[in-house]
């Protein structure tokens, strides 16, 4: 039994790291639009019960959710064993809970969706904010990847005296995990959010810690408007240098332009999307736990 690596376009660097990782062969395919804008895709394989790995960066996941399932039907049809699902940044993962009365708990449905093609997933650091595991809205297997230890080794290797600053008390876990990994200090900042790209920040502690070079961390990094107060905070308070961390770099719009307009020295991601800011290689990290995922499968059996 071989295992076949099926990576969407636009990720082709972080799936020879996870093909390489895995010892899985890296299989083309096609993927398409006809016209009027429905999907073609061919898979000319035989997988002979092989185990077949589904490779998809989900940002912009509307675009992408139908060759997705229709990719996963297409290679359980030509044999597959098992169909995998490698989503590096999981989508549809802030509606947790019904805000307004009618809303749609999309978190629950995509779940569902996905669920229902897919033999196991594997991720890396989802929205996990209501939700204490995936298993709550997923029915299929999972494997987590915690990015931390990846994000202290580059603060370890590129910041002399950092301070670790998280957008709000919700991250304190998090950053307080880093911050041990790294032996750094710590704060976390008090954020009201005053609309979806408007954000009152409060950080209190920073006279405590001066000449310190900042470290501002979030999971994820989507309109910026979080980091940008923060930044223009630590700014105001007379710090010369001020670097932003993030494990998805979704950069809604101009959001990454304005993050650096707004004072940021650096702007750092991992690979989980493909952006200029990736300095963090994760494709060690997501093979290991998609072999950890395929040894529970088989275990199973």
């Amino acid at each position: 039994m071989a295992l076949r690596l099926f990576s969407f376009p636009g990720i082709e660097r972080l799936a020879e790291g996870i093909s390489r990782g895995l010892g899985a062969k890296l299989e083309p395919w096609t993927l398409r639009r006809f016209p009027d804008g429905e999907t073609y895709l061919r898979a000319d394989v035989s997988l002979a019960a092989d185990d077949a790995i589904v490779l998809a960066n989900l940002r912009d996941p509307d675009e992408k959710l139908a060759p997705l399932l229709f990719l996963a039907a297409t290679l359980r049809e030509l044999g597959a064993k098992r169909v995998l699902l490698i989503a590096p940044y999981l989508a549809y993962m802030r509606q947790d809970i019904r805000f307004n009365p009618g809303e749609g708990l999309t978190s629950r449905y995509f779940a569902r969706l996905l669920s229902g093609y897919f033999d196991g997933l594997v991720t890396v650091d989802p929205h996990l904010h209501r939700y204490h595991s995936l298993d709550e809205i997923y029915s299929i297997p999972s494997r987590l990847c915690h990015a931390a230890p990846e994000l202290a080794e580059w603060i370890r290797d590129n910041v002399t005296a950092p301070l670790l600053i998280g957008p709000d008390a919700e991250s304190l876990q998090w950053v307080r995990e880093v911050g041990a990994a790294c032996e750094a200090p710590f704060l976390t900042a008090e954020k009201r959010r005053l609309g979806d790209r408007e954000v009152e920040i409060e950080i209190s502690g920073l006279d405590r810690f001066p000449g310190r070079q900042i470290v501002v961390i979030d999971d994820i990094i989507s309109s910026a408007a979080t980091m940008r107060g923060i930044v223009a905070k630590i700014r105001a308070a007379g710090f010369a240098e001020v670097r932003c961390l993030g494990v998805h770099g979704l950069f809604a719009g101009d959001a990454y332009r304005e993050l650096l307009a707004a004072g940021a020295d650096q702007v750092v991601t991992t690979n989980t999307i493909p952006h200029v800011s990736n300095q963090i290689d994760l494709s060690a990290l997501l093979a290991t736990r998609t072999r950890d995922l395929l040894a529970d499968l088989e275990a199973r059996q």
